[in-house]
Order: C-alpha cells, then structure tokens, then sequence
C-alpha cells in the first residue's frame, strides 16, 4: 500500500495518537514526524518494552515528539491533550483477550470508557476534529456458519467467492469474549458520534499486523511472537490445530491506510473498513511456522494446547472497500514482510544481549 500525500486540514496543530509508544502508534508517529508534522504520543507505558519505542520516537524526532504518560481513564489529562491537537489517533487498548477474560472490568473501562472519554473530549471542542479508530475483526465473533474445509495446512472456506474475497464490512456484528464486547462496543460509539455530534471519525477494523517495533507474546502479536521464540530457539505453542488462518499485514501497510484516511477524512467520514492483508496474504500458523523454519535454517519445535475462548479458524479481511476508498497500493506479500521483520529482529535481539557488531554480524547468517 502506497503512502498519501501530505495530510491537510491539521490547522498546525500536533496530532495527537493516543497509545503511540506502542507496535502501530510509534510507527505511525515516526512517519507523521519524518514529515514534519508534530506528534503527541499519549501512553500509560503499561506494556511492557513500549517505554523503548517512545526512547527511539525522541531519539530520531527530539524536536516533533511530545510525550504525555497518562492513562485514557484519566479524563482530564485526556482533555488537555485533545484540546491541543489538529486530529487524533486512538490505538490505546487492553489488547490481549486472555486478559479481559480475567479482569473483563478493566477490559472495558480502558476499550469502551477510555474511548468514550476521548469522543467527549472532542466533542466538547468547538471544532471537532478528526477522530481515527483502531478496532479488530473481533466484532464479527467467531464465524460459526462459515462452512469451512481443510485443505493442507489451513481451514478455508468452502464458499469458493468467500474464499477469493474475505470477509466483507457488510458482515452481522457478533461480539464474543469481553474484549470482544469492549472494542466493539467502542467501534460503534465512534460511528455514531459520526452520526449523532458530526465528528469525523474513521473506524479501521484490523486484522493481524506485523513489523518492526512489535514485542509479541502469545496473546498479541503473534507473528513477531513465533519469530522471537524461533530466532532464539525456543518451542512454540500453538493453540488449537494451528490450521487457523489469518490475513497478516505489514505495519508500514496499516499506517499508509490510516494516513490515507486523514488526507481523505472529508470523503470517508462515518465509515468503517476491514483493514488486513486480504486473500493474498492469508496464511494459516502451521504454513507460517513452516515457512520460518525455512527462513531462519531449522526446525522450530512445535507443543499444542487447547483452543482458546473466541478463536476464530478463519478470518481473512476483504480489502476491496479500504483500498478503492483510499486509493491504496497492494499489501507487502507477507513472506517479504515477514523477511524483513526478521532481520529487524535478530538485530533488536542481538542489542538486548548487549553483543558487539561483530558478533551481531555472525548471527545474521542464522
């Protein structure tokens, strides 16, 4: 996907992006100040590692990135920090599923409260700028009349036309787990301040994404999970059959498609978009981990468990709408994104050992 042109409508204000020290928001911020917009990264630094991306955002950009380390529950810090901005990103989540399953309370009041917080923030503005919404395939639920066949490797849908396309916006919304219940409860208070207040908002509807800056763990960011594990020759455990598929999109992708969206907001105000890699990208764990074996020079052990609550087997974004919208390019094929992704990581990895070049340049051949 290519990137847009200059981002217009922004008054000269900073944009702010709320969980911008985390995977998606600190490439983001890093894009937005290479082109020399200003930036608040609105953060907790609740997850662990994101305290090294915002280090790297004032490192590379000390003179456009500003830093607010506050909760989105706390509502009047949020409010100062809207009311400074020309438009706002909001990627701060409880992200993990396994989480809400176990403090389903906090789940919602940062997914739903914390997103409700910032709608009113900028409501309360006498301008209200634009608002771009980071949700998940998660609203669909778990897809259960989707009649699916194994071929290989990978459950895929009998429906040969599903199969080609994905799974389209015009889907029911089927919220399972409270995650789940969370975000989507919070991608439908953003369309509706579209429609209730005028707000600008956009809603993305992610699937998996991938890159540079991601810490992945089992229960989120599970692409740069597997090649951590792998590259440090540890085992992998899959949960369920590992024939789930998903469509996975490189970050660079995702942030060309939320810049888009702001150059645009005029024309693409109110509407919600399924944002993934698309048929093309689509890979089940199994075929993934076959092809990292391949792409690091050995096998990876492999241990399963149970499947877990609100797994989808099959999810796999149709993009047809994101990308004729947005006049975007085609995605990074995943096995080029998931080559470079590695080669990002035996470097983040080498420089966590503390190793020297020299020794980082012998592991490279890995």
């Amino acid at each position: 996907m290519s990137a847009p042109g200059t981002l217009t409508g922004q008054g000269g204000r900073p944009i702010l992006i709320t969980g911008g020290a985390g995977f998606v928001g600190a490439n983001l911020a890093d894009a937005l100040a290479r082109e020399g917009h200003a930036v608040i990264v609105y953060d907790a630094l609740a997850r662990a590692g994101v305290e090294a991306n915002l280090a790297w955002l004032r490192q590379r950009h000390p003179d456009r990135i500003s830093a607010v380390v506050a909760d989105v529950r706390d509502r009047g810090e949020l409010a100062r920090a809207v009311a400074e901005a020309g438009a706002v990103f909001h990627f701060a989540a409880q992200v993990a599923v396994t989480t809400s399953l176990v403090a389903p309370r906090d789940d919602m009041e940062v997914n739903l409260g914390g997103t409700l917080n910032l709608l009113e923030a900028i409501r309360a503005r006498s301008a209200p700028v634009p608002l771009l919404f980071a949700s998940t395939n998660k609203v669909y639920g778990n897809l259960p009349d989707i009649a699916l066949v194994q071929e290989g490797e990978a459950y895929l849908p009998g429906d040969a036309s599903l199969r080609a396309r994905g799974i389209g916006e015009d889907r029911a919304l089927d919220f399972h787990t409270p995650y789940g219940c969370s975000k989507g409860a919070a991608d439908q208070y953003v369309l509706d301040y579209a429609r209730s207040y005028g707000i600008p908002t956009v809603v993305m509807r992610m699937s998996c994404i991938y890159g540079p800056r991601q810490m992945g763990n089992e229960d989120q960011g599970w692409v740069a999970h597997f090649l951590i594990r792998a590259l440090q020759g540890l085992p992998i455990t899959l949960y369920g059959d590992g024939r789930q598929v998903r469509d996975i999109l490189h970050v660079q992708d995702a942030v060309a498609a939320y810049r888009a969206a702001l150059a645009r907001i005029d024309r693409v105000a109110g509407r919600a978009f399924n944002l993934g890699g698309g048929p093309e990208n689509a890979v089940s764990l199994r075929e993934l981990l076959a092809h990292l074996g391949t792409l690091i020079g050995r096998t990876i052990e492999t241990e399963y468990a149970d499947w877990r609550p609100g797994d989808q087997r099959y999810y796999v974004s149709d993009t047809r709408a994101v990308r004729e919208a947005l006049a975007l390019a085609p995605a990074t094929p995943w096995r080029e994104g998931v080559a470079m992704l590695a080669a990002w990581l035996r470097e983040w990895l080498a420089t966590e050992r503390g190793q020297t070049p020299r020794t980082r340049m012998a592991e490279a051949a890995l």
